[in-house]
């Protein structure tokens, strides 16, 4: 929008704001174009009063922007509901950002000033019953529609109000689905089916935005529907479709400091509720010592993501993770602890072309004399040097076969699917022969 355009909006949004009649407008805020249609009569009044000519083409757009904003998200409306697009990043008046196909760009929506991205700041926290000012300047919470939004204000936030939303995905891929888009190989899918259905203890590991939680619902589509499940999430995302769920939520602290409910509190409580797989939706505190207990104490197929780049990361992550508890374990125990708990950790990335690809499939066997813990892998993707023509990166799946004494495969063994693993990685061994 020019900047002439915008300081006549500025100006005639102020006065529209202060005219609406509010018991009207509220009753009419969940249609659209009756909304509209009352704005561009508040519109005209304010124009004729201040003697302000307004083009019909003026006039549509300024009710249309207002109108937006008295629905609460002004500018970022069309964004919200474009599914193309994945995250939303405000920086300020000025600059809206958006991730299609994992790749940022910058939008040509803006916002007035930042006293208008203040107001609808305020009104999105609003909605779900918090509150955001000089006193708590930092506001983390789920939208009505799932989405996850972190809004910061001055005096944090520098250079003007922030926003960032991770829009909620309605549509849970499955393995299969993802294998199509190029995150996996079939042979991975096969694999990783094995892993969840076989009761294996799994950890997603990757950095933000690469794509655990897709995968993490994924891997759930292959739990038996008779089993109890109860998932432990910040911001509730997953989306399991089998019939014995219990989802538990987090809760921030109130006006008052008080009333808060912590990831750690969830997962003390989860192990009372006779679970059979406990699903968190990431570890990054003092919970994960009672999630690695849980996995230990007959809660076998438990599953939970972690914020690292390796596998390695991963283990040295979970045992950060631990200490925060609070209690004063030896590093030895810690590590025998995470050993004995966790069997696969699934590597994901983000790739710098955009795409999210599991890189490694990792077992963990044990524990070295030294106190280390011994990783070996089983799948790892290996890119080529050079790009297809869309300049996106290519790669193969390089199989280097199950550990001795692999709990994988002790688990199929079990749960009679061992003959399917065999196959596919017979499968896997023929391919990187060729």
């Amino acid at each position: 929008m020019k900047t002439d355009a915008k300081k006549l909006l500025g100006e005639i949004r102020i006065a529209t704001l202060g005219e609406i009649d509010l018991d009207k407008i509220e009753s009419i805020i969940d249609n659209r174009d009756l909304l509209i249609r009352e704005i561009t009569k508040v519109i005209q009044k304010v124009a004729a009063s201040k003697k302000l000519y307004l083009s019909l083409q003026d006039l549509s757009s300024f009710a249309e922007a207002i109108s937006d904003e008295v629905m609460g998200l002004g500018p970022l409306r069309a964004l919200m509901e474009d599914p193309d697009i994945s995250d939303i990043l405000v920086n300020g008046p000025e600059n809206i950002y958006i991730e299609t196909k994992g790749k940022l760009t910058k939008a040509k929506e803006t916002f007035i000033d930042n006293d208008q991205l203040t107001d609808i700041a305020k009104r999105l926290v609003a909605k779900m019953g918090r509150r955001i000012d000089d006193g708590q300047p930092l506001v983390d919470a789920r939208m009505p529609d799932g989405s996850r939004l972190n809004v910061v204000i001055r005096p944090i936030a520098i250079d003007g109000t922030s926003i960032s939303i991770r829009k909620f995905n309605n549509s849970s891929k499955s393995l299969e689905e993802l294998a199509q888009f190029g995150s996996m190989s079939r042979e991975i899918v096969q694999i990783l089916m094995i892993a969840a259905y076989s009761r294996c203890n799994i950890v997603v590991s990757g950095g933000t935005g690469s794509g655990k939680t897709t995968l993490l619902n994924a891997l759930s589509q292959h739990i038996s529907n008779d089993e109890r499940i109860v998932t432990l999430e910040d911001a509730a995302e997953l989306k399991i479709k089998q019939p014995h769920l219990v989802r538990l939520e987090t809760r921030m602290a109130g006006v008052e400091k008080s009333g808060q409910v912590t990831m750690r509190d969830l997962v003390i409580n989860a192990l009372r509720m006779r679970p059979d797989r406990i699903i968190v939706g990431e570890c990054r505190g003092g919970e994960a010592f009672e999630m690695l207990q849980a996995m230990n104490t007959g809660h076998d197929g438990s599953m939970t993501t972690v914020h690292a780049n390796s596998p390695r990361d991963a283990i040295s992550r979970l045992e950060n993770l631990v200490m925060m508890a609070g209690f004063e374990l030896p590093l030895n125990a810690i590590r025998y602890n995470i050993a004995s708990a966790v069997n696969l950790i699934v590597q994901i990335a983000r790739l710098n072309d955009g795409s999210r690809k599991v890189i490694k499939v990792t077992e963990i066997i044990g524990m070295e004399d030294s106190g280390s813990i011994i990783l070996k892998d089983i799948f790892e993707f290996v890119p080529d040097i050079k790009r297809d023509k869309d300049n996106k990166i290519v790669g193969s799946y390089h199989c280097h076969g199950l550990p001795k004494d692999s709990a994988l495969e002790k688990n199929a063994i079990m749960f009679g699917v061992k003959e399917l693993l065999d196959k596919t990685l017979e499968s896997a061994s023929d391919k990187k022969a060729s």
